[in-house]
Order: C-alpha cells, then structure tokens, then sequence
C-alpha cells in the first residue's frame, strides 16, 4: 500500500512551479462556482453586490499567501448572513448605507481579534462547542437564509420584524408571485436540485451554479432585461419609449462599472455602543468557529492528509478581514463547499486560492456588464439551495440516530437561534448541554477540567488512561497531547476508570483513530460500557470496571 504522505506538494514559489497546471484549472473551475455564491451573500447580507468579490479577492491574494491551511478556498460564507444583515440593520437605524459602512469597522475590529486569538493559540475553536450545537446553528442559519430568499427568489418584496412573520408569508408568496421573476428562480432550483442526478460524465464536471447562473442570465435576457429603448421622433427630439420590461432593472445585480466605485471605508462613530460589541463578537465567534470547523473537514478530505494549522490560519483570516473591512468587502473565512470542490478539481496547494482571487479581480476589472445581467431571482434560488443544504430534514434523523438527548440539544439551538439571535442560541444549546451532563451524574468539577494521564508500557505502546468525564467543555488538553504523538505506534485508550464519555469526544476519537491507523498505527479503546445513549456507534456512553481479564 503507497504511502498517502509521499511527494507531499511544496506550498511556496517550488510548489507553484511544479503544480501551476493543476492550481490554475482548479481556481477557474471554482471561481465559476464562487461568483454567483459571493454576489449571492452580498445582497442577502445588506451589503452592495461588489462587497461579495471583495474577499474572494483578498482571500486569494492575500491570505492564501499567509495561512495555514493547504487546499482550502477563503471567501464569504452563507453562515455569516443572519450575523451581517441583522449588524447592517440594528446599527443603520433604518439607513443601510449607514449600517453597512459601521458594519464594516465591526469586521475590522473582529478581524484583530482573530489575530490576537491566533497569536494566543485558540485557533480549536470549534472544539469548545458540542458538535450538536454548532450543526443546530448552521440548521438555524439555513432556515433563515431560505425564510428571507424565498420571497426574492418569487419577485416579491417583504419585510417583516420577524423571522416567523417572514416563515409565515410564504405560502402568500408564492399566491401572489411576480410571473417572470418567479419562473426564473424557480427554473434555477430546480436545475441546482436536478443537476447532481445527470449521469453524463461532461455535464457532470459542469458546476450546478454556473448552469443557474447561465439559465438565469438567458431568461432574463429573453423577457427584455435592463436595457432603455429609445426613439427618435420626427421633430428631433428624443424620448423614452414606453416599454414594460417583465425583468425591471430593480430585480437585477447592480455593481459599479468603475472598480474604484466599489470601495466604502469603514465608519467608527459607534465602536462603544451595545449594538456595535454585539456585531464584533457575533462576526468574530461565528466567522472563527465556522472556519476552523471548516478547515478541520477540509483536512479530512485532502488526498495528502496534511494538517492544518489552525491559529496560523485564525491569524491569517484576521488578516484578511482587516483589509477586507477597510476596502468595503465583506468578512471572509474557509469555506467548506469551495473549498471541497477545489480538492475535486485537483488542486494540489494553495496556489489554487490564489488564482481563484486572481481571476475574480481580473473579471470584476474586465467584466463587470456581465455582472449586470445576472437576476436577483438567480441568486437568490442558489441561496435558497444553500439554505436548504444547512437545513435538511434528514439532519434531524441524522441527530436522533446519535440519541434522543441530541435532538433535543440541536432543537433548543435552533429555536434559540430565530427567536433571538445566533450567540445567545448557541449560549443556550451550550448551558442546555451542560445541564444534561450534571443530570448524568458528571462530576461538577470535571465540567471544564479533563483527567488523564499518558502512561509509555513499552516503546511501541502509548496508554492515554482516563478518570472521569470527557466532554466537549474539558477534552481540548487531550486532544492537543494527541496531536503531538508520533505516527506509527499502538494507541490504547483506556475508559476503564471513565465515568461519561460524549458525543463529541466519541466522534472525536473515531475521527483520530482513523487519521492514525491511516498514517501506520494502531489503536483501540478498553473498558465496559455500562450504558450508551443510543444504538448509534458514537453515541454517549457510561463506563465501567475494565473488562480486559474476561
């Protein structure tokens, strides 16, 4: 069997010179996927259309130069739409001009603090979340996403005060649809539902997306898109025709023909005000926990089995978002769609990210008429198929399997999450968690502190021997003392003095496991199990005495 880790790529200038072919391709193929997507968030953001391009720019150029991760495509995500659009209208007071640009100094203010978090080194941020809660959050934010597009998606305008108000107007909108409007965004989700099952093999490497994208663009043009008609009359003179256009110029992407109109500078006026905090600490722990569970996966995924390094890449996002607040852009973190595309693609080093930022900026500066043709409906059916992705109803299945405790965590966050907002529907997923670990008989002062010990019986042997719990809120330390052990060994964990072991933890150590048997070891786990919390393999379970001498 070939060793995975041979021939590991080099990310610098020797990596580009080897691997330019492979990049290059990849950073088209994902741009064609990333255009609509990054127009997409702009607008369901709050934000102008340009901001969308902004950080696909500044991700490519910039922080694929300074980061810590290998194959990953930065740019801006679905997840931090809820985040923006409500920063955007809580501190714009009605004026979204206002709010966008106080918006912005919000992104470079939580842009510094990823720095500093990467320079003290708590780039795991997504270890301190229950693995439950942060899937609640997404399935939130997808609710949300479609709740808000659907409407766009119809041509119909609401606003509502809240997200249960927009879920409830739905029916009526698609009652009372803009005909053309409506059968452009219903045309393209249904391409980006249908479009996985064709079974050609050249159709299948097309991006879904980019056929929306082209559809959309064709229907509008075919009902008379955004172009004036003019006639001249006999005495000279020239009026407007009258001329009713099924697609208006106000249902499609407006962008600036000038590249140096898109830029806005951020305003600092309310960097004290709660509403202001509130947006920092919002855009700063959902951008750096999506991204570093983002990046996690994405490591997972790439055919080297390279690690990321997680506060190096914290930092460089950081980075990113400083430039990117300051330039007008919106916040950018890893995205895990692109991102996956760009290994399927190829790609081989970061120099993939690179170009990716590179052809956005050379199309925004040569291309932005195109941008023009683009129908609002478009973006927002991807949106809405986005949504949908974060918000599938087989998740709910998926987290009953793991156990009934789980369904209950991943609904308590996701209601949290629309009848408030994301951090205090996370806050309440997280205490509910912990509230079922002290009902378990959890020690209370095993809550945040984890009790281990690693024991070397001989010299192909590591014994990691638990006493107690390991939760989401304590296991970091074993999961850092695990990323330091050398490949090639015989890893036992020992449970036979464990008292509660999570889900998270369960999954964590299935994960581990398969990462090191893959890279030349072994491992395996002793000790009873009293009690598991469902059938499903990485579900909670109580321990008991070890069973080894039976």
């Amino acid at each position: 069997m070939s060793n995975p880790n041979k021939n590991i790529p080099n990310m610098g200038i020797l990596g580009l010179k080897q691997n330019w072919r492979k990049d290059l391709q990849s950073g088209f193929l994902v741009f064609l996927l990333a255009l609509p997507l990054c127009l997409g968030v702009a607008l369901a953001s709050g934000f102008p259309t340009a901001a969308g391009i902004i950080p696909a720019v500044v991700g490519g150029l910039l922080v694929s130069r300074i980061n810590g991760t290998f194959v990953t495509i930065t740019g801006p995500s679905a997840g931090l739409i809820v985040v923006l659009l409500a920063a955007v209208e809580s501190l714009g007071k009605g004026d979204m001009m206002v709010g966008y640009q106080l918006t912005l100094a919000a992104i470079v203010i939580s842009g510094f603090l990823q720095v500093i978090a990467g320079y003290f080194k708590v780039g795991k941020l997504g270890s301190l979340f229950p693995a439950t809660v942060v899937h609640g959050m997404l399935a939130a934010i997808g609710i949300i996403i479609i709740a808000k597009q659907i409407h766009i998606m119809l041509g119909v305008n609401t606003i509502y005060d809240s997200i249960f108000k927009t879920i409830g107007q739905i029916p009526n909108s698609f009652l009372h649809p803009t005909p053309g409007i409506a059968v452009i965004g219903l045309i393209g989700l249904a391409i980006l539902i249908f479009w996985p099952h064709i079974k050609h093999p050249f159709l299948k490497k097309i991006p879904s997306p980019l056929v929306v994208l082209v559809v959309g663009m064709g229907l509008g043009q075919m009902y008379g898109v955004q172009h004036e008609h003019f006639h001249l009359f006999f005495l000279g003179q020239v009026y407007l025709e009258e001329h009713e256009h099924l697609v208006a110029p106000e249902y499609l992407v407006d962008i600036p023909d000038q590249i140096s109109s898109i830029f806005y500078f951020p305003d600092f006026s309310k960097v004290m005000s709660m509403e202001f905090l509130a947006a920092v600490t919002s855009l700063f722990l959902i951008g750096s926990l999506e991204s570093s569970v983002g990046a996690d996966a994405i490591d997972k995924l790439d055919p080297y089995k390279r690690e990321s390094d997680l506060d190096k890449d914290l930092t460089a996002n950081g980075v990113g978002n400083i430039v990117c607040g300051f330039l007008g852009g919106l916040p950018l973190m890893t995205e895990i769609v692109r991102s996956s595309a760009n290994i399927e693609n190829g790609a081989r080093t970061g120099w993939a990210n690179f170009f990716h930022g590179l052809i956005f900026l050379v199309f925004v500066i040569l291309f932005p008429h195109l941008i023009h043709n683009i129908p609002l409906a478009t973006l927002a059916a991807l949106l809405v198929y986005t949504g949908y992705r974060l918000a599938d109803p087989q998740k709910f299945k998926e987290v009953l399997d793991v156990g009934v405790d789980q369904l209950v965590l991943f609904s308590i966050t996701i209601i949290g999450v629309l009848a408030t907002d994301i951090l205090i529907g996370i806050i309440l997923g997280v205490i509910t968690k912990l509230v079922i670990e002290l009902i378990r008989g959890v020690w209370p002062e095993n809550i945040f502190k984890i009790y281990f010990e690693l024991q070397r019986p001989d010299d192909k042997t590591i014994l990691i021997v638990l006493s107690g719990s390991a939760l989401f809120s304590n296991f970091l330390p074993l999961k850092n003392a695990l990323s330091e052990l050398e490949p090639g060994k015989s890893i036992i964990f020992d449970f036979s003095e464990g008292y509660l072991i999570d889900h998270s933890v369960m999954k964590f150590i299935d994960d581990f496991n398969r990462d090191y048997i893959a890279q030349g070891g072994e491992c395996k786990m002793i000790g009873q199990v009293v009690k598991k919390f469902s059938n499903h393999e990485l579900a909670a379970q109580l321990m008991t005495t070890d069973d080894r001498k039976k």
